[in-house]
């Protein structure tokens, strides 16, 4: 446990905490897609999180609320290529990386269906920020997008599934700690 700590401490330290969401037009490839949520420290950590906040909660949460997310975020990415104008995109997820982390961190036991709103809302703001800068074919960019997300989510099931014990479960909170600082720092810019 200690290692997995030391390990996310360094990611931590040297990833940069710049927004995955440049605006800049992205290809529209599968291989773009799968590319992008890897592209950003606030992707990996919250998808990772929604794993692990899954299975500190235990029961339907580990498969219900990581297949939630990618749903909603097709929504909003959906809603971004519509037009639909929703403010405060980039705060909004970089809050989610605190409020994830916070959930992790206080391992939070939430009622299934509010965990699923938390996480869909969460997710509508990370496909809207991922549809607002695709152009071209949007298919084969959401279709990999969605299946790195579900990648990250299932590493995060893993790690908490790996991390079971007593002595797992505090890493595992004081990873979620770490997670909602990294999110204060995006916020700080």
């Amino acid at each position: 446990m200690r290692s997995i700590l030391i390990c996310a401490a360094l990611v931590e330290t040297f990833i940069s905490p710049a927004f995955a969401h440049t605006g800049s037009g992205q290809t529209a490839s599968f291989v773009s897609g799968i590319e992008h949520p890897f592209s950003g420290t606030d992707h990996i950590v919250a998808m990772v999180a929604v794993g692990l906040w899954a299975v500190l909660s235990g029961g339907r949460a580990i498969w219900i609320w990581p297949a939630v997310f990618p749903g909603t975020m097709l929504a909003g990415f959906a809603a971004a290529n519509l037009g639909l104008p929703i403010p405060f995109v980039e705060p909004a997820i970089a809050s989610s990386v605190v409020v994830l982390g916070l959930l992790v961190a206080l391992a939070v036991q939430a009622p299934m269906g509010f965990g699923a709103v938390i996480v869909g809302l969460i997710a509508f703001f990370h496909g809207h920020a991922h549809g607002s800068e695709v152009a071209g074919s949007l298919i084969p960019y959401a279709a990999g997008f969605a299946l790195a997300t579900a990648t990250l989510h299932v590493a995060g099931i893993g790690l908490g599934y790996f991390a079971r014990g007593s002595a797992g479960k505090v890493a595992l909170r004081a990873l979620g700690g770490l997670a909602a600082l990294g999110g204060i720092a995006l916020l700080a810019g």
